[in-house]
């Protein structure tokens, strides 16, 4: 018989190939808040941008942010009551004018 070769390779090739972490550091953990839904809710604030908010069971209401809080919005009208919603109870907002822009692609016949 001969001798045959391992084909895995030793523990000590493995290891000259990848080096351990010589550091002991751990990646950091990524920041819990990133202050972008801050950041968005102040600038259509300032703007008093017009926005349509929906609601979790479909309800659409238009009116612009006049403050916000951890777990709610206030949402001014003017042709209703001001209301104050719980985040928890919005789906998603957007601003009303990019619904006229949608509306107005929508009815131009194409070419």
């Amino acid at each position: 018989m001969s001798d045959r070769k391992l084909i895995r390779p030793s523990m000590t090739e493995t290891m000259d190939r990848f080096p351990a972490r010589t550091s002991g550091r751990r990646k950091q953990v990524p920041a819990e808040q990133t202050n972008a839904e801050s950041y968005y809710y102040l600038k259509q604030m300032q703007g008093r941008t017009s926005m349509v908010v929906v609601l979790t069971d479909g309800t659409e209401l238009v009116g612009w942010i006049e403050w916000y809080d951890k777990n709610c919005i206030k949402l001014n009208r003017n042709d209703a009551p001001n209301l104050l919603l719980f985040k928890h109870g919005i789906k998603f907002m957007f601003k009303e004018e990019e619904l006229r822009t949608r509306r107005r692609k929508r009815s131009t016949p194409a070419k």
